[in-house]
């Protein structure tokens, strides 16, 4: 598979949940104008997100298997679809959901294959599967069944040898050489899987799945030869598909480090360029896409961690959770 070529903001989560419209701080990025900083009720690990339609966003939480749907400025949520079922994890908690990608009406949503905090097995943790995109009905359709060999097809890739990817699958997702998957992007002909851990001589990994709907269909995974992104000793917690090229938020391989974004042409030789930092300024970004017929990229931060009256946002009631989005020019 040929990969192509081509503000200041709120110090502190601003919940303005009594507000009919999402809360916001001016603010300015070097990408180009940033628009005002928002924050979206219901929920704080936005850990991935792609369009529905030019009106709508759907938000994908690494702390629950839902997909919840959002209108631009507005801050509670309009529609929610649980996926529990589907999964096959109501009696085992969250699947750790970390990237998406749209490709056509069908996104495609991967979950970290990691281990948890502790470095225990949670086979729930072992999912890819996709949905149809419906945005007049604002409907989003499971389709087929989760996979859930990936990790076993990536470890036993023989176009991924160089990769230390078996020992990183057999430690904690935040610790050295852990295995942690945060990125998917949209490729000529598949998928680009994006690597937050581990890294190879501190460069990030990306991996071309050449078959993504064959694995809704069961099938084995099939994959090309992995890149290696310089992104300063960051992985890729998310990667979009703009134009002929891509941008990347970059960040660290656990929880303490800076963010960054990155445009990258799509060719494995071209280093990734460093862009827009005074526009995600002290935002977590989590998840970065673009809507139909803008030329914004819309930016959400994972603000689990984000203290609120001394208590992290992922440890209060979901009515009091939120998080912060901007869009800026790619």
């Amino acid at each position: 598979m040929r990969i192509p070529r081509r503000s200041m903001v709120c110090l502190a989560l601003c919940l303005m949940l009594g507000a009919g419209g999402a809360s916001a701080a001016g603010g300015a990025g070097a990408a180009g104008p940033a628009d005002a900083v928002e924050t979206y009720a219901g929920l704080c690990d936005a850990s991935a997100g792609f369009s529905l339609g030019p009106d709508h966003f759907v938000v994908v939480g690494d702390e629950r298997n839902v997909l919840t749907v959002y209108q631009p400025g507005q801050a509670r949520a309009v529609k929610t679809f649980t996926l529990g079922n589907f999964l096959g994890t109501d009696d085992d908690g969250e699947s750790d959901l970390e990237g998406a990608a749209v490709v056509g009406q069908r996104a495609y949503v991967i979950s970290s294959h990691g281990r948890n905090a502790k470095g225990k097995v949670q086979g729930r943790r072992h999912r890819f599967f996709a949905v149809e995109l419906d945005p007049g009905r604002l409907s989003l359709k499971p389709v087929g069944r989760p996979y859930q060999d990936l990790l076993k097809d990536l470890v036993a890739a023989p176009a991924l040898a160089s990769l230390p990817l078996k020992a990183a699958a057999e430690r904690a997702p935040g610790s050295p050489g852990g295995l942690n998957i945060e990125g998917l992007a949209a490729a000529d002909g598949g998928l680009l899987i994006g690597f937050r851990n581990p890294l190879v001589d501190g460069k990030a990994i990306l991996v071309p799945l050449e078959n993504p709907d064959g694995l809704i269909d069961a099938k084995p995974a099939k994959f090309g030869s992995p890149v290696l992104l310089d992104l300063g000793g960051r992985g890729i917690r998310s990667i979009e598909r703009v134009a002929h090229g891509y941008v990347i938020a970059a960040g660290p391989v656990a929880d303490d480090g800076t963010f960054a974004l990155y445009r990258w042409s799509g060719a494995a030789s071209d280093r990734p360029v460093a862009f827009g930092q005074s526009a995600i300024a002290t935002l977590k970004p989590e998840a970065i896409f673009t809507m139909p017929g803008t030329q914004r990229l819309r930016i959400l931060s994972d603000d689990g961690g984000v203290l609120r009256d001394g208590v992290e946002c992922k440890r209060l009631p979901a009515a009091r959770q939120g998080f912060r989005s901007v869009t800026v020019a790619p």
